[in-house]
């Protein structure tokens, strides 16, 4: 996992990472339907998704897209160096722009947007996030992601 100091992640401000592409299969939609109950056909049934809507098949959830931002992020943006906790805050936008067809690939694009430093040790972070379609003019998302990560003081890391 690569890390970076505080002091190369304020110089990163307006830099982009991309994360590998991953494919959004039928079996992970079940499996997020499963977990949240929401079994929307369009989803689920890929029979009559097909024949009942514009999409040829089913698509994914825009929160199980959203929630991928999650594994992107933890194997594509540098952590800070002496932190072993991150939380997330929220979005400050989220537009769910373009829907996933299941089989397809998405990558999302992380721009490092705002970094605060608090005296207290946590940092605050926001990236601008857009998760992109593989041969999708439209992107999935498009979002302001908070987080916070808390940075141990230097004596502290020994």
């Amino acid at each position: 996992m690569n890390t970076i100091t505080l002091e190369q992640a304020e110089a990163g401000i307006g830099q982009e990472v991309v994360s590998p592409w991953r494919e959004v299969t039928q079996a992970m939609i079940d499996q997020f339907a499963d977990a949240t109950d929401d079994h929307q056909f369009i989803h689920c049934d890929p029979e009559r998704a097909a024949r009942e809507t514009n999409f040829g098949g089913t698509i994914a959830h825009g929160f199980l897209t959203l929630s991928l931002l999650s594994a992107t992020a933890f194997e594509t943006v540098p952590r800070l160096e002496g932190s072993d906790i991150g939380i997330n805050q929220g979005f400050e936008t989220l537009r769910f722009v373009a829907p996933v067809k299941t089989g397809s690939r998405i990558r999302a694009r992380f721009v490092l947007a705002k970094l605060k430093s608090r005296p207290s040790g946590w940092v605050e972070i926001a990236h601008d996030v857009t998760i992109e379609i593989e041969g999708s003019p439209k992107p999935a998302l498009t979002a302001r992601w908070l987080t916070l990560a808390f940075v141990k003081p230097a004596a502290a890391r020994g």
